[in-house]
């Protein structure tokens, strides 16, 4: 079972806000997911985007597969740095 962590649509109609979540890459886009991680809402000035550090590398450790978007988030607050020094530690 593939782990993905991608963007749930949340809001009114014209006014979206995403979630980022960890869900099954089988599950529908608003679809059950297994832990929520963040948020994202684009239309503020700048965006704004808070995201779980320690859960989102948690995820990315055990093997979970981010989405284009939710890559360039990820990368974008420090996540991804924080997952390669964790990855590097583990190796020695």
């Amino acid at each position: 079972m593939p782990v993905k962590i991608r963007l749930t649509r949340m809001g009114c109609k014209k006014r979206p806000f995403y979630r980022i979540v960890v869900a099954n890459s089988t599950s529908k886009r608003d679809g059950r997911a297994i832990e929520q991680l963040g948020f994202y809402d684009p239309l503020t000035d700048p965006a704004t985007v808070k995201i779980d550090a320690d859960k989102a590398v948690k995820w990315l450790t055990r093997g979970a597969q981010p989405t284009e978007t939710v890559a360039d988030l990820l990368k974008k607050n420090g996540v991804t740095e924080q997952f390669e020094a964790a990855k590097a530690a583990a190796k020695g």
